[in-house]
């Protein structure tokens, strides 16, 4: 059905996507390009939201370089969206465009599209095809496809440990355990994240800024505090840099709340089991505020709370070649009586980052 020629302008528009990788969202990140007799006409990726999406640019492409259309293959990794939005439809665009074909990668997953821009793109006599590299693209919008199926934003729990799984020293210290490369590579993963998450233990720990500031970014993502009983100091620093901060409690209205609102952060309270945060509730609130993508930089305990949740996803682990001993560990999860109980994953990816070791596992 789809011919090497096929692969290669696929892979080429998921590139294109990547380019999109920090910008999108709550957006998928899509890439497009325009093809006839095996010469690109024109290319495009999403542009921040409300501006143009990926076949738009792609088109206005050909067009600054004098090439028509009609007649010619566009290859998209995502479905064209056909319903109004902050843009109109592509799928009506590439129509009025007189493109002859498209190929798309995957169905789009948000049920205002599902299949309806294909159906549109069919219905004015476009030759439609779809399913070449489908895994590669949704791995592109992971975030995106698990908000419009499962209601929840992909959870990726990211640990800086040593090679014997310490996180801290008994005493809280640990700045630094991984090296200077793995911090930027870590702030290149808060960079695509929609959402940084930690907890009031880290934030009255380490007092950090949850930002983006070792790569470049053209947007802070909203950074989410866990704070059950809300004993955040409003002079945390959490508070000080550009961009939201959202606030999940259980506790109810107070002048704390009221210190906390006037820095700027909204508070949100959602009480669960024994007086802390409903955390399954606190990701179905981030879905609402259309977060595909959260990024846990947290303490073992919460870690352990999230994992225990069921809501986390992948971890993202940093070794580095120390052995520290007594210390915090990775995650605070119940002893285990048997082999058998043990919480599998998978492991997606190991390399090097600097001197340390990058692990992506997957949660099974």
């Amino acid at each position: 059905m789809y011919g090497e020629a096929d692969h290669v302008f696929m892979s080429r528009a998921l590139a294109l996507a990547a380019r999109a990788l920090n910008d999108a969202s709550p957006n998928p990140r899509v890439g497009c390009v325009i093809v006839r007799d095996g010469r690109v006409l024109g290319e495009g990726w999403t542009q921040a939201p409300g501006s143009n999406h990926a076949e738009i640019e792609a088109l206005l492409d050909a067009r600054r370089n004098g090439h028509d259309v009609r007649g010619a293959t566009a290859y998209i990794s995502l479905e064209p969206c056909s319903h109004f939005g902050r843009t109109p439809p592509c799928a009506t665009a590439l129509i009025e465009a007189r493109i002859g074909r498209v190929i798309a990668a995957i169905e789009d997953p948000n049920p205002q599209v599902a299949g309806g821009g294909l159906e549109m793109l069919r219905e004015a006599g476009i030759d439609v095809r779809c399913g070449l590299l489908a895994q590669e693209a949704t791995e592109m919008n992971i975030g995106f496809f698990s908000r419009m199926q499962r209601g929840r934003p992909w959870v990726r729990l990211k640990i800086a440990a040593s090679l014997d799984g310490k996180t801290a020293l008994e005493n809280g210290v640990s700045k630094w355990i991984t090296s200077e490369a793995a911090r930027r590579d870590g702030h290149a993963w808060r960079a695509r994240a929609c959402a940084v998450l930690t907890g009031i233990g880290t934030v009255q720990a380490d007092n950090p800024q949850l930002n983006v500031r070792l790569v470049e970014a053209t947007r802070q993502p909203l950074r989410v505090l866990v704070d059950s009983r809300l004993e955040v100091d409003a002079a945390a620093r959490i508070f000080d840099s550009e961009g939201a901060v959202l606030v999940a409690t259980a506790a109810g209205d107070s002048a704390r709340m009221l210190s906390v609102r006037a820095r700027g952060a909204d508070v949100v309270a959602l009480p669960g089991e024994r007086g802390k945060v409903d955390l399954t509730a606190l990701m179905r609130e981030l879905a609402r505020r259309q977060i595909n993508e959260v990024l846990v930089e947290a303490g073992f305990k919460l870690n352990g709370s999230l994992v225990k949740a069921g809501v986390v996803d992948e971890l993202l682990v940093y070794l580095a070649p120390l052995l520290i001993g007594e210390a915090q560990g990775m995650l605070h999860l119940p002893a285990l009586s048997d082999l058998a109980q043990a919480q599998r994953l998978t492991f997606r990816e190991v390399s090097a980052v600097g001197e340390d070791v990058r692990i992506r596992a997957r949660l099974v």
